[in-house]
């Protein structure tokens, strides 16, 4: 399987980084099956400014699905919204698994998060709501033995 990363720089050594914002997952390295999403997210850190970021790209070793611990949500469920709502609203929460496989909280996703946080939806329709959306995959790698998985094979330039 082919994984890939947007980054302002190459990246052939992954790292777990902490981050001082919430994310959906929690901290560690975020890959996604989405060639056409990490390009999207090189150019989001580019902002306006000209300049080359990069998609690195790695296959992902997969005898990882017997090694590591992995949380895989298919899709919006209740058990996704609530662990990402934890990650994003709880500056305390922390999680354990090794790798977590689900959809991309994106813009319009965050959108309707603000309408669910409002009291605006409740859980059943804001999961509704969001299962109208086609959402791309993320990938968490959360621990350090995670990466070990990832095996860097190229890094193609993105112009800003």
């Amino acid at each position: 399987m082919i994984l890939y990363h947007g980054s302002i720089e190459q990246v052939k050594k992954p790292e777990i980084r902490r981050t001082n914002r919430a994310l959906d997952y929690g901290s560690g390295f975020y890959t996604t099956t989405s060639e056409r999403q990490a390009t999207l997210w090189v150019k989001r850190k580019l902002g306006q400014k000209s300049g080359t970021g990069y998609v690195n790209v790695y296959e992902l070793d997969e005898t990882y699905r017997t090694q590591l611990d992995v949380l895989h949500f298919t899709s919006p469920t209740e058990q996704w919204l609530d662990f990402v709502m934890a990650n994003r609203m709880d500056k305390d929460f922390e999680h354990h698994h090794d790798i977590v496989i689900g959809p991309v909280a994106n813009d319009r996703v965050y959108a309707a998060f603000a309408l669910y946080e409002g009291g605006l939806l409740n859980k059943t329709e804001l999961i509704n709501e969001l299962k109208t959306y086609v959402l791309v995959d993320q990938w968490l790698f959360h621990t350090e033995c995670s990466l070990h998985y990832l095996i860097f094979k190229e890094a193609k330039e993105v112009k800003g």
